[in-house]
């Protein structure tokens, strides 16, 4: 469990709220220049265009306080994901099966449920 305290701050700051405004602009600006040279620039640059825009953007983003925010929640998450005891292949397999097993009987039952509720709306209306 991480022990530092969080402050929650719910204003951005002026400089967050500009580097916010030229990511978009620059993910936009990929995007309208994959569109805007349609038929003028090969494909493989149009889609550079785009893949530079995201780049971009991401690397403005991640300048900003939630950029900051948002690395160290993924790094967070990456030690934690360490601490996993991940299930070997015999016993990612025998669970699969008995998931499938159990979605089948589960199955079989609402349609069991359906049947009788059938009946029993056709028995009341009299058909």
């Amino acid at each position: 469990m991480n022990s530092r305290v969080e402050h929650s701050r719910s204003h951005a700051s002026a400089g967050d709220i500009a580097r916010y405004v030229v990511a978009g602009l620059l993910l936009v600006g990929g995007l309208v220049a994959f569109y805007w040279f349609e038929g003028q620039w090969p494909m493989p640059l149009r889609v550079l265009a785009v893949v530079g825009g995201v780049a971009a953007a991401l690397v403005v983003f991640l300048t900003s306080t939630k950029g900051f925010q948002t690395r160290e929640f993924l790094s967070e998450a990456r030690f934690e994901l360490r601490k996993v005891v991940w299930p070997t292949r015999q016993e990612a397999m025998r669970m699969s099966w008995v998931v499938m097993i159990v979605v089948v009987i589960i199955s079989l039952m609402l349609a069991g449920f359906d049947l009788v509720i059938q009946w029993l709306i056709r028995l009341l209306l009299g058909n």
